[in-house]
C-alpha cells in the first residue's frame, strides 16, 4: 500500500490531502478547523484529521509532499530583487517565510508525533504551478489534455501551460512575477474597497450590475502579447519596487495594498469599505470582469493552438472565476473544461500528493474526481450527542426536535419545509473539499421566491445585497433551465438560464440572467438528489437556491457548528442528519 500526504502550508489556504494507492481518500482546509477564513498557518488539525479518515496512523505515510519548493527560480529572484530594489522589509518576510517552508518537516513532525528525521527523509517539494497542474489533470477523466495554472503567484510565477499525458506533465510555457492576471483583479478588488483575503468573488458578483463602459480604460493595465502572453503596466502597481505587505504564517492571511494611486488618476477615487456602492463601482467592476476574461481567453486561445488539445483542465486562484470558464467553450475551441472543487492554494496540497504518486513513484493513474465529498463525517448517534449538549439553549429558541426513520421521510418533510418557504440548514454526509458548499454543509431554500434571496442575504448571511446565490439541480434536468450548459457537480462554471425559466426560479437568478450551476446526481449524493426529487413533486421546480452553511466564517465543519449557526441566525429549519430542528 501507497500513502502519500500532500499538504500547503506558510500560505492562504493551508490544507492537506492524502492518497492511498493513488486514489484521493480524504481532504480538508485547516480553516474548518481554526474558524479562520483562508487560515495561512501550519495545517497540522487538517493533516491528522485526513489520516483519522482513512483509518491510518502518521508511520504509515510513505512520503510527505508539500505544494512549495522555495529552492524554484532563485537565480531569477535574486536578479529581480538587485533590480527592483526591493525593500528590506518585503525580501525580509519572503525569506522568513521560505525558511519556514523548508523546515516544514519540523511542523509535520511535531504535528503527527513523528520524528522530524523521519519526515525529512520522506518529504518532496513540489513547485507551486507544478502542484496547480497535477491537482487539475491527474484527477480529471482526461487521458491527455492542456492544462493551464492562472493564479496570483507562488514560487515566482503566476500562469503556467502544460501539456498532460498519462502519468506525465509537460510545462511549456511560464509567465513570471511581477506580471500576473490574479495581482490585477486583486488590485482592482481592493481599489473598490473589498479587502478581505479572497473577497475577488465580490467583484465578479458586482460586474453583473454594470456595464463594461471603462474597459478601454482599464485595458490599459493589461498589455497583451501576440504569443498569447501578457505583461502588466507595473506603474500602476506597489508590488515592484516598494513592495506589498504579506501574512501567511497563522490566522487569517492579509495582504496590503497592491495598487498604486497611478490607478485612482486613472479610475477615480478608490472606494472604502464604508462606502456606498455607487454605480460608477458596478461599471469599473463590469470593466475588469470584461479585461480579465478577454486575457484569459488570449492566454487559452494560445494554448489551444500550441498543443491542438480540445480537452482543458484549469487550475489556481483564477479558475475560481466561474463567470468566465463557463465561456470557455463558446470563445476559445475548447470541447471539454475540468476544474476540480479547491481550484485554489488549498489545491496544491493534493497536486503536490499526486505529483509525488504519479510522477515520482510511477503509480498507474486510476482516480477521477466525480465528486468532491472528502471531508469528515458525522454518524446520526454523535450528531445527536452534540445536539444534546445544546438541548436549554433550543428550547429557549421553541425548538421542536424530530428524528426521522429513514432518509425518504427526512426528504418528504424537508421538502414540505422549503416548499412553504422556509429557510433549511442541510448538514450531512461528508464535508465538502474546496471552496463551495454543494448539498452536504448547505443553506437551502425555496428559488421560486423572488425575496428569498434578500431574506438570507440580510437575515443569515449577512452580507451585501448584490451577492447571487447558486441553483443546484437534478443533473436529469438541467439542460431544461440552462444555456449552452454541461454537467458540473463543482459549481465552477456560469450559464446563462433560459429565458422562459428566470420568472420560475428568481431567487437564484442573477441580474443578468446567469446562474452558478451545480448538478447533483443520484450516484453521488443520494440524499440531496432525493431533496431536489421531493421538492419537485410539490412545486414542478427540480431546483434549490444553495449557499453555504456559515455566517461570517469558515463553512461549518462539526454538528455543534451548524446548530450555534442555527440558533443566532434567522434560519427556520436546521437537517442534522436524521435528526430536524424547527423553531416555532
Amino acid at each position: 500500500m501507497s500513502v502519500v500526504l500532500g499538504i500547503s502550508a506558510y500560505h492562504a489556504d493551508a490544507a492537506a490531502a492524502l492518497l492511498v494507492d493513488g486514489r484521493l481518500v480524504a481532504a480538508a482546509a485547516e480553516e474548518r478547523f481554526t474558524r479562520i477564513k483562508h487560515w495561512a498557518g501550519f495545517p497540522a488539525n487538517a493533516a491528522r484529521a485526513c489520516l483519522a479518515m482513512a483509518g491510518l496512523t502518521p508511520p504509515a505515510v510513505d512520503r510527505f509532499a508539500i505544494g512549495r519548493d522555495p529552492r524554484a527560480h532563485l537565480v531569477r529572484k535574486a536578479l529581480f530583487a538587485l533590480r527592483t530594489g526591493a525593500s528590506f522589509a518585503a525580501v525580509r518576510d519572503r525569506a522568513i517565510n521560505a525558511r519556514r517552508v523548508r523546515d516544514v518537516a519540523t511542523a509535520l513532525g511535531e504535528a503527527l508525533d513523528l520524528d522530524p528525521a523521519h519526515v525529512r527523509a520522506r518529504l518532496r517539494f513540489v513547485e507551486h504551478h507544478p502542484a496547480h497542474l497535477a491537482s487539475a489533470f491527474f484527477v480529471s477523466p482526461f487521458e491527455s489534455a492542456a492544462v493551464c495554472a492562472v493564479d496570483g503567484f507562488g514560487d515566482f510565477v503566476s500562469t503556467s501551460w502544460a501539456v498532460g499525458r498519462d502519468r506525465t506533465l509537460e510545462v511549456v510555457r511560464r509567465v513570471l512575477f511581477p506580471h500576473s492576471l490574479g495581482l490585477f483583479y486583486l488590485a482592482v478588488t481592493q481599489y473598490l474597497g473589498f479587502l478581505g483575503y479572497g473577497d475577488e468573488y465580490k467583484v465578479m458578483g458586482l460586474a453583473a450590475y454594470g456595464r463594461p463602459d471603462l474597459e478601454r480604460l482599464v485595458h490599459q493595465i493589461v498589455d497583451l502579447k501576440p504569443d498569447g502572453g501578457f505583461a502588466l503596466d507595473l506603474g500602476f502597481f506597489r508590488h515592484v519596487g516598494a513592495g506589498v505587505s504579506m501574512t501567511w504564517d497563522g490566522g487569517e492571511p492579509t495582504i496590503g495594498p497592491v495598487y498604486s494611486e497611478r490607478l485612482t488618476a486613472l479610475l477615480g477615487p478608490a472606494r472604502r469599505p464604508e462606502d456606498p456602492v455607487e454605480s460608477r463601482h458596478e461599471a469599473i467592476a463590469a470593466s475588469a470582469q470584461a479585461v480579465f476574461e478577454t486575457a484569459i481567453f488570449h492566454v487559452l486561445g494560445a494554448l489551444q493552438r500550441r498543443t491542438g488539445q480540445r480537452r482543458l483542465c484549469l487550475a489556481g486562484g483564477c479558475a475560481l472565476n466561474s463567470v468566465a470558464n463557463g465561456k470557455i467553450r463558446e470563445r476559445t475551441a475548447f470541447e471539454q473544461v475540468f476544474v476540480q472543487p479547491a481550484a485554489g492554494d488549498d489545491g496544491t496540497a493534493l497536486g503536490a500528493a499526486l505529483a509525488v504518486c504519479h510522477q515520482e513513484q510511477g503509480e498507474p493513474r486510476g482516480f477521477v474526481m466525480e465528486h468532491a465529498y472528502w471531508g469528515s463525517d458525522w454518524t446520526d448517534a454523535a450528531a445527536r450527542r452534540e445536539l444534546e449538549t445544546f438541548r436549554e439553549a433550543l428550547a429557549r429558541r421553541a425548538c421542536t426536535v424530530t428524528d426521522m426513520d429513514d432518509d425518504e421521510a427526512l426528504c418528504e418533510w424537508t421538502a414540505d419545509r422549503l416548499a412553504a418557504g422556509k429557510v433549511v440548514g442541510w448538514f450531512q454526509g461528508r464535508m465538502e473539499w474546496g471552496a463551495r458548499a454543494l448539498g452536504n454543509r448547505s443553506i437551502l431554500a425555496d428559488p421560486r421566491r423572488p425575496d428569498m434571496r434578500e431574506i438570507i442575504n440580510a437575515r443569515i448571511k449577512r452580507r451585501a445585497a448584490f451577492r447571487p446565490f447558486a441553483p443546484a439541480v437534478a443533473e436529469e434536468a438541467f439542460e431544461d433551465y440552462f444555456v449552452g450548459a454541461v454537467a458540473d457537480p463543482f459549481m465552477a462554471q456560469v450559464y446563462p438560464v433560459r429565458p422562459d425559466k428566470r420568472a420560475l426560479i428568481p431567487a437564484v437568478t442573477h441580474v443578468d440572467g446567469s446562474g452558478r450551476l451545480q448538478t447533483v446526481s443520484r450516484q453521488h449524493n443520494l440524499r440531496f438528489w432525493r431533496l431536489l426529487r421531493a421538492f419537485e413533486k410539490r412545486t414542478g421546480i427540480p431546483v434549490l437556491l444553495n449557499t453555504s452553511f456559515n455566517e461570517s466564517e469558515p463553512i461549518v465543519l462539526r454538528p455543534a457548528e451548524a446548530i450555534d449557526c442555527f440558533l443566532r441566525t434567522e434560519m427556520d429549519v436546521l437537517a442534522l442528519g436524521r435528526s430536524v430542528i424547527e423553531k416555532a
